[in-house]
């Protein structure tokens, strides 16, 4: 890895990487003191409370298309149940 040194020009990208830094570990620091330590986030819980979100979603899918296919399986009894009724008035 290359280092600027002060017969160097800094370029845009290292300034940039250099701000991005410091404000990451200002952003950091500022959680830490609001938060405190203990409850900070991290990358694992981020990916634990995205997994938890996924199974919720799997669950509802799954609920709902329990449900519409208990709306579907009434409706045919239904419609069964008139068919027959209409074909035993016509005889």
């Amino acid at each position: 890895m290359a280092t600027a040194s002060p017969t160097q020009p800094i370029g845009f990208a290292t300034l940039s990487r250099t701000l991005v830094s410091l404000a990451a570990d200002v952003a950091t620091g500022v959680q830490r003191v609001v938060v405190g330590p203990a409850n900070v986030r991290t990358a694992r819980d981020n990916a634990w409370d995205a997994i938890q979100a996924d199974r919720a979603r799997a669950r509802a899918r799954i609920e709902t298309s329990r449900a519409v296919a208990a709306m579907i399986a009434t409706g045919s009894e239904a419609r069964l149940r008139r068919t027959a009724s209409l074909a035993g008035a016509r005889r």
